[in-house]
């Protein structure tokens, strides 16, 4: 259910991509502090890459992202990691360590693969709702309305609907 969760997400994200063109991919949005929809998707697409490619290794440090300013600014080359991310991520579930760097000291966390599958998901979504508010006001843009909304929030709609 959750590679499941986390495919149709990066589903999303491609159709998105597919629509966006490069001006509109790297327009520095006001709303979002002069950010563009590259540096979100790169972002988003860099913490999954992370995971995937430390996997085997055992600890995930998100810190360490390449950046990769071709993400950022060509929206078919993000398509395509999209696409290797998609590919990617079944995975066997395992014990993991998380690194990072907080104010200076280094700190290990235990975790596991589903769970930072999920937070990579939750992450995802968070970006993809910044995403649609630098769409605002972007004309030949379908944005789903559900895009950048977490499951809870979705399923609690259809409940209140009812």
């Amino acid at each position: 259910m959750l590679i499941q969760a986390v495919r149709h997400t990066l589903d999303e994200i491609d159709h998105f991509l597919s629509q966006v063109s490069a001006d509109q991919y790297n327009y520095p949005c006001p709303q979002l502090s002069g950010s563009t929809i590259g540096q979100h998707t790169r972002h988003i697409i860099e913490l999954f890459e992370c995971l995937i490619n430390q996997y085997d290794e055992g600890t995930i440090n998100y810190d360490n992202r390449c950046r990769n300013p071709l993400t950022e600014t060509l929206p078919d080359y993000a398509r395509e990691c999209v696409e290797m991310v998609r590919k990617s991520i079944n995975k066997p579930d395992k014990q993991l360590m998380l690194a990072q760097r907080i104010a200076g000291e280094h700190i290990t966390l235990q975790s596991n693969y589903h769970r930072e599958l999920l937070y990579n998901l939750e992450h995802c979504i968070h970006h993809q709702a910044l995403i649609k508010v630098a769409t605002v006001g972007m004309r030949d843009l379908q944005v789903h309305e559900n895009f950048g909304v977490a499951p809870s929030t979705i399923e609690f709609k259809k409940q209140c609907a009812q």
